[in-house]
């Protein structure tokens, strides 16, 4: 009777799926911190789609809160949202696209620009606002769905109260989606966007054809203006107060370069069709933003616009139904539900593709955080959270999407102007200056307006750094190095080296004395004589903050001894990589001999090593060859005296 493997558990295969994807190294001398690029690229026109859904998707309820936060003075407010989008997060993100053409966006600029482990955990706090605009976007899309979904005349009056229940079960039929395997199609966004755009066109191009054939409407918008503000002035200073209400309308930027691999072309021709994305969707957008905030202004009553209104969230659906009829306003919920839930896909797989472009190769995430399907339970979850807390409105949800859109915008302004600064170009960097600082007014003045975007926004930080730092010390005595080699020297000490002993030395002076007295501390406290041709062995920490590298060996001859010399962010893990790598690259065990270090505080120790990569460097490579190599006969020995 043949033998049967006995059955896998439940747990296990539960754990199986849950992990389905995530990539683990083979070897001390590869790893998974590396990019790889698109399998399929697209015109830029197609590309924009994809930003689309998240950008041109607004109009869902941008018109509403507009309306709601400004009132008659909404298409004033507008065309300065329209002014700054065109002049100032336009080009501030046309020098981002330049700058960052991978798809990394303003992060990885204001990572260069400051080294170590100020850009890191200024990339960690800005990930925070990444959260919340990002998660916003899922909950108040799927919020904005529901409005079009329960206020649309053919659904019964029976649902008129489930606006949270129906919100729910949307971002979990999102979720679900993506845990059974979701991948961008970006002709089902262009399908998405075409069809939405030229509805659009159909219901603003309506409504505006019923204010020219009556005049009276506009008469009488601009009575309502002149009662209510006293001069032109007035009208546009209370226009620039409420405007960063309506930063919303500046939504789609950030996904807009996120998604420049995807362009099709070489280098050049990816920031070539990564500007014409923006601009074109910019100049779209404005147009359909002046267009609509005019019309639902000047036709919708006022008290529709407030919560319980029928044009509560749902503006230009309202004028819909009212002029063209059920049938195609029921259409236009139809497109206006997809793009939103589009919009809400398009989101999830901002924030997959973030926490692996960032998080784990700092150090600073869970081993299983590069697997798709935990991370989409995780931000589905706090999907769920946010939408109870702001019991699925959609108008209460936009001082949380405004500030991170705003926070996002301002990082990326900031971001510019010292590139252009540093490098010397002062005529450049004047103007993006001036945008930094209207871009810090507009966020600041929505985070007083509206705290609650960023007490959510601080919360996403502290999360992240505080799970960032736990899993950078679990995670500390991984091997690190993605990839080694040694030059032809180092590989010629190697191959004429007996037994591969390595002597572990602090470099300083790098004179003779110190080469000759290290010779004599190894033969004092190991007996290693000189004539079996012991190997020195140098590390330096250039970065301390930098969790994976490569490591390249160097041979050198200084004063009689033959020296391998290496960088790396920890001395300990670059030191157990390169044993590992020579014991399976020369089939023989290498050897590595350390001076006891002084005592000290322990947990002084192990700061120094988790901050600057040093510490107590024998007891740590030790647990790096223990974890990385569990045969004890297998393992490179450590020698400590």
């Amino acid at each position: 009777m043949a033998a049967t493997s006995p059955p896998t558990p439940p747990e296990s295969r539960l754990r199986g799926w849950l992990l389905k994807g995530l990539q683990r190294s083979a070897s001390p001398s590869s790893g998974p911190y590396h990019e790889e690029p698109p399998a399929h690229q697209h015109s830029w026109w197609q590309v924009m789609c994809l930003t689309g859904v998240d950008y041109f998707s607004t109009l869902g309820y941008q018109p509403g809160i507009a309306a709601l936060a400004a009132g008659a003075l909404s298409p004033i407010a507008t065309v300065l949202l329209v002014a700054l989008t065109l002049f100032g997060a336009l080009p501030t993100y046309r020098a981002v696209a330049e700058q960052s053409p991978h798809g990394l966006g303003s992060l990885s600029m204001l990572e260069r620009l400051l080294p170590g482990w100020r850009g890191k955990l200024l990339v960690l706090f800005l990930l925070g606002f990444v959260a919340t605009a990002f998660i916003v976007t899922i909950t108040l899309s799927a919020a904005d769905a529901t409005a079009h979904v329960l206020h649309n005349p053919f659904v019964p009056e029976f649902f008129s109260g489930w606006q949270v229940p129906v919100t729910l079960a949307l971002i979990a039929a999102l979720g679900g989606v993506f845990l059974l395997g979701f991948s961008e199609a970006i002709s089902i966004a262009v399908v998405l966007v075409a069809v939405y755009l030229v509805l659009n066109v159909v219901v603003v191009g309506v409504a505006l054809g019923h204010v020219l054939a009556d005049p009276a409407l506009v008469t009488d918008w601009r009575a309502t203006l002149t009662s209510e503000h006293s001069s032109p002035i007035a009208m546009i200073a209370v226009a620039l107060y409420v405007m960063p209400k309506l930063a919303l309308g500046l939504s789609g930027f950030e996904t807009g370069v996120a998604v420049m691999p995807l362009v099709k072309g070489d280098l050049a021709q990816r920031i070539a069709g990564a500007k014409k994305l923006l601009t074109t969707a910019a100049l779209i957008m404005s147009v359909f933003l002046i267009t609509s905030s005019f019309a639902t202004t000047v036709l919708i009553p006022a008290a529709e616009f407030a919560e319980g209104g029928a044009a509560n969230g749902r503006a230009l659906a309202y004028l819909a139904h009212e002029y063209l009829g059920d049938w195609f306003g029921t259409a236009y919920d139809l497109s206006t539900i997809a793009i939103l839930w589009f919009a809400g896909a398009s989101a999830l797989a901002g924030l997959l593709n973030i926490v692996p472009r960032y998080l784990p190769r700092y150090g600073m995430a869970p081993d299983w955080s590069r697997a798709a399907r935990p991370m989409v339970l995780v931000f589905t979850a706090i999907s769920f959270v946010l939408t109870l807390f702001f019991g699925a409105d959609v108008e209460s949800q936009g001082g949380a999407y405004a500030t991170g859109v705003l926070a996002l915008i301002l990082s990326a302004a900031v971001a510019v102007t010292l590139s252009a600064w540093t490098a010397g170009r002062t005529r450049t960097a004047i103007p993006f200056a001036v945008i930094t600082l209207i871009f810090a007014y507009a966020t600041v003045a929505n985070i007083i307006e509206r705290p609650d975007g960023l007490v959510i926004a601080l919360l996403f930080v502290l999360a992240i750094v505080v799970t960032s730092l736990i899993s950078r010390a679990t995670r500390s005595t991984e091997l690190r190095v993605t990839h080694i080699t040694l030059d032809d020297l180092a590989r010629r000490f190697i191959n004429e080296a007996g037994e591969i002993r390595l002597i572990a030395n602090e470099p300083n002076a790098r004179d003779r004395a110190e080469y000759v007295g290290k010779a004599r501390e190894a033969w004092e406290l190991h007996r290693l004589r000189a004539a079996e041709g012991p190997l020195f062995l140098e590390v330096t920490v250039p970065d301390a903050s930098e969790f994976a590298g490569e490591l390249r060996v160097v041979g050198e001859e200084r004063h009689g001894f033959r020296v391998l010399r290496m960088e790396s962010s920890s001395i300990a893990n670059s030191i157990a990589a390169l044993l590992l790598y020579l014991r399976d690259q020369t089939g023989k065990t290498p050897h590595v001999y350390y001076h006891w270090a002084a005592e000290g505080n322990p947990i002084g120790a192990l700061l120094r090593y988790l901050v600057f990569g040093g510490g107590d460097i024998p007891p740590l490579t030790r647990e790096v060859l223990r974890q990385a190599e569990p045969e004890t006969e297998r393992r490179p020995v450590v020698h400590v005296g």
